[in-house]
This record gives C-alpha cells, sequence and structure tokens, in this order.
C-alpha cells in the first residue's frame, strides 16, 4: 500500500523525456538560471564519471576542466532546471564510477571512442 503510494509520486516527478547516456559520455548540459528575476540558459559540457540513485532520486556527475582546475558538477536526473541534455561523444569505458579522471592531467584524460 505505501509503496504504491510512493511509486506514484516518484512516477510524477520524473522527466518523460530523458536522453538515454551513459559512464563516459561527453554530455551538455543546459541549465536554467534565474537571476535578479531574470532566466537565461547557461551550458555545462563535461565527462560524465558517476551515476547514482534511481527513479525520481537519481544522480548524475560530470567533470571538466575549466581554466586549469577540475571541476565537477552534480546534477538530479530529472531536475525541472534542466533545459536540454545532450549527447555530444561517447567513450568505451570499463569502469562503473570514473573517480580516477580525478587524478589524471588532461592528454591522459581522453577516453577512447566507443566502436559499435
Amino acid at each position: 500500500m505505501v509503496s504504491q503510494e510512493v511509486d506514484s509520486i516518484n512516477r510524477s516527478n520524473m522527466k518523460k523525456d530523458v536522453v538515454p547516456f551513459a559512464i563516459g559520455d561527453t554530455v551538455n548540459i543546459h541549465m536554467k538560471i534565474s537571476e535578479a528575476g531574470k532566466e537565461r540558459i547557461q551550458l555545462f559540457s563535461g565527462i560524465v564519471i558517476a551515476r547514482k540513485g534511481n527513479g525520481a532520486t537519481e544522480n548524475f556527475t560530470v567533470r571538466r576542466i575549466s581554466h586549469g582546475v577540475g571541476v565537477e558538477r552534480i546534477f538530479p536526473m530529472h531536475s525541472p532546471h534542466i533545459a536540454k541534455l545532450e549527447v555530444e561523444s561517447s567513450a568505451r569505458v570499463r569502469r562503473a564510477k570514473l573517480y580516477y579522471l580525478r587524478d589524471q592531467v588532461s592528454k591522459k584524460m581522453r577516453l577512447k571512442a566507443k566502436t559499435n
């Protein structure tokens, strides 16, 4: 009984048009940012290094190098602030979490492209 109610709440909070992506993919995330009563779109692009959770509580972590400094950002999968998510490229990885990329320099951080 309770689990059915929780499932219905989770389903109502989930987006229907989620783009499928995997660990190691390079993605562009268009975020809605509201500042001083105005709303604009901000782009954040990087490599997906982790996915956690499931259903309405799923999160994913994106990492990029900005001005020589590594920047990681965690996004809720079904956030209303995500306007659009585009998969730029896919890579072949053998790990579920790519935390080892934190210790790599930018040239070694390149992942091999996925061949279908």
